[in-house]
Formats: structure tokens, sequence, C-alpha cells
């Protein structure tokens, strides 16, 4: 009997420290400050969204919430040239409907308040270890306000917390990082490549399961309670060449000497028209399936595989497809910045250079919009070549990503830890 009354207070004591010890884990000086820079820099970014004099949230307004309204009726927005998103995106447009007492617009803010949140979080949980890196958190800390009030007037960060929670999961649950690079992926397409870099061995089967079975639900599921699920392939095979793409800064240039062509608002964007545009857009489209092609020659060739592979493929894929499209959108930045705060919660990423590129062309894209944007679309010189070095930045970028990854795992080479390189992901 004496034991007992010794052992409890002893148990009461280890539990008391576990969850000490637990708390300390998650919650340190350094947390603190991150945490703290966030709250301090999405504060500034939301106050300019709203106190901005143009309408920066007219896309979340005459789009979404539209859109929303439309699927709160049980259709996609049919012949609606500006819906341009896979099914998926159906739920992020109505998820604002979900929050309380707001409009559309602030509880859409909102959302991607806590979306955002979500995603500084799981890259603070990553970059702890001794392996691990706290550039991660504070690259998206400290990145996304470089964009100014564009992340929370579109929905790509929603999107980018799914990438980024698939590219997490797959180290230790393949199963479930496939399953959510499909949800966002049927979201936006482009977090599908969260599993392109899957080690081969026994994780690559259930995340290639995790990923169809998800999608395939998900699509059912998009398909069952609303009509015209795939009405948007009608609008995006009929887009253009967007100014601020590789193929429209060429027109930009060329329109200092003579170009006939001019801007205008067409399927969402800014897009040129004009003679050679149909050429352009045709050679985009070769040099994405190009790209394509190479990504999986580099799948068929990789044969060394580390816990960083999958985040480094994801983000030369990213790149790949994004410098090759017929538009380039400022958002598409929200996307590099995840994949890349991904690539740098670890060590031994090959992606360090090519992420201090991206932050480079990110801030760029700022001076162009929303800063000048005016003044791009009239062909001023100053903002076009900013463009045109963005641009030039993004290509490099996309150059040096591809090599890197590449050299790192078509070739064998000795590594210091053999369980990392043919085991499991970590």
């Amino acid at each position: 009997m004496s034991d007992t009354f010794i052992d409890a207070p002893d148990r009461r004591t280890r539990a008391r420290a576990q969850q000490s010890g637990l708390f300390r884990r998650w919650w340190s000086p350094r947390t603190g400050a991150a945490l703290g820079y966030w709250a301090c820099t999405r504060m500034i970014m939301i106050t300019t969204m709203f106190s901005r004099r143009e309408n920066v949230t007219g896309e979340v307004h005459h789009y979404y919430q539209k859109w929303a309204e439309g699927l709160l009726n049980g259709s996609f927005p049919v012949g609606d040239v500006t819906w341009q998103y896979p099914p998926g995106a159906a739920a992020v447009v109505l998820a604002p409907e979900l929050v309380p007492v707001l409009d559309y617009v602030p509880a859409f803010v909102v959302v991607v308040l806590a979306a955002d949140l979500a995603v500084t979080a799981a890259l603070l949980r990553a970059s702890d270890g001794a392996d691990r890196s706290t550039a991660g958190p504070w690259l998206w800390i400290m990145g996304l306000p470089l964009l100014t009030f564009v992340p929370y007037a579109r929905y790509d960060v929603v999107v980018a917390g799914f990438a980024v929670a698939a590219l997490l999961a797959l180290r230790r649950m393949p199963w479930l990082g496939g399953g959510l690079a499909a949800v966002g992926a049927l979201v936006k397409v482009w977090p599908a490549f969260a599993v392109f870099g899957a080690p081969r061995g026994r994780s690559l089967g259930p995340a290639v399961a995790g990923f169809v079975a998800s999608a395939a639900a998900l699509t059912g599921v998009m398909c069952f309670l609303f009509d015209g699920a795939f009405a948007f392939l009608d609008a995006q095979g009929g887009r253009g060449v967007e100014f601020e793409s590789l193929g429209g800064t060429v027109l930009l240039v060329w329109r200092f000497f003579g170009y006939p062509g001019h801007i205008e608002y067409r399927y969402g964007s800014m897009e040129f028209v004009g003679p050679h545009v149909d050429t352009i857009a045709a050679v985009l489209v070769l040099l994405s399936v190009l790209g394509f092609c190479w990504l999986l020659v580099w799948r068929l060739r990789a044969r060394v595989f580390t816990v960083s592979t999958p985040a480094d493929a994801a983000l030369a894929a990213v790149l790949v497809f994004t410098v090759t499209s017929r538009v380039i959108s400022p958002q598409y930045f929200v996307w590099l910045l995840a994949v890349g705060a991904v690539c740098l919660t670890r060590r031994a990423t090959t992606q360090r250079p090519v992420v201090y590129l991206v932050v480079l062309a990110t801030a760029l894209t700022t001076v162009e919009f929303p800063l000048f944007f005016e003044e791009a679309v009239r062909g001023d010189a100053l903002i076009t070549a900013v463009l045109v070095a963005r641009n030039l930045v993004l290509l490099v970028a996309a150059l040096l990503s591809c090599a890197a990854l590449w050299r790192a795992t078509t070739v064998r080479r000795p590594v210091r830890d053999r369980a990392v390189r043919t085991g499991p992901p970590a």
C-alpha cells in the first residue's frame, strides 16, 4: 500500500515533466518570434488590401462571390470564360459562406488567413530537428508580404496549403501525402507535382494510391453535387498570351520596334491581341510539353532519393510550367514561395540558390503589379525592363533548379546516411 502512495506522486511528476517537455518542443522563443512577425506582416497586408483606393478585392467580389452564388444553386459557372479551375475549386469558393456573421469578402480573407497560419505552423513544425532549418518558415513569413495584398485577394494561399501539407506528409505517411496532393490538384492542378518526386520503394505505391483514390472520390462528389464540373476546360483552352508571360515580354519588347498588337482584357487576364500571338502561344504550349517530357525522363533516370528530393522535384516542376505558361500572374509566386519554403526546411536541399532567385523575382513582380501595372500595360520602358528582368530571373531559376535536381539524383554518390538514401522518407 505504501508503494502505491509513493508511486502516485512520481507518476504525476513524470506526467507534468512530459507535458512541460511537449510544450517546450512546440513553443520556444524562435517560434514566438516567428509567429509575432507573421501576425505583424499579415496585419499590414490585410490593412493595405482594404485601405487602397482602387478596388483590389474586385476579383473576390465580382468573380468568387458570383461563382459561389451559382454553386449554391447547384451548378458550376458554365459559359463563364473566367472560370478556368478544376472542380475542387468549388469547395474553396464556397468556404467563405461557412464563416458566420461576415460578408463574403471579409469572410474570404478570414479563410485565407487561416490557411496562411496553417502553412506557417506546418513549416515551423517541419523545421524542428537536427537536419532541419528554420529558413523554410522564415521564407514563407517574410517572403509572402513581398506580394503586398495579392495573396489575400486570391485563393492561392489555400492551394499552397494543400501542397505544403502533401510534401510534409509524404515523408512519413505517403498515402496521406498523395491524398492531399490530389485534393490540391483538383483545386488548382499544380499541387499534383508534390508526389512527382516521391521516392521509389515501399512508399511510392501508397502515395500513388492515395492520390488516385482521393482524386476519384473528390471528382465524383463534385460531379454529383454540381452540374458542369468540366466546363472549365473550354475556357482554359481558349486562353491567349498574357503580356506578363515570357512570350508576352517578347511582344512587349517588339512593340518598341513597331509591333502593331495591343493588350486587352480577355479570359480573365490582360492578353496580347495581334499578329503572331497564336504562334507564340503554340510555342509556349510546345515548351510545356517538352518540359513535361524532361521531367518524365528525370523521373526514370533518378536513382538517389533523399528526404529533400520530393520538395526539390516539386519546385523544379512548378518552375518549368511557370516559365513555359501562357500566363504568369503575380499569385503564381505564392506557389513558388510555398514549395521553396518546404525545400528550405531541409539542410540537404539542392534548391537553396534557386529559392533566392525566386525571392528576387517575387520582389520584381511587385514593382510591375500592383505598383506600376498601368504603366506596364501602356508599355513604359522602365517597367517593361523590370518585367523582362523578372522573367529572365525566372528562366535562370528554372534551368538552375532542373540542373541541380538532375545532378543530385541521377548520379550515384556516397551519402553520409544510407538510411536516408535507401529507406522510406523520414
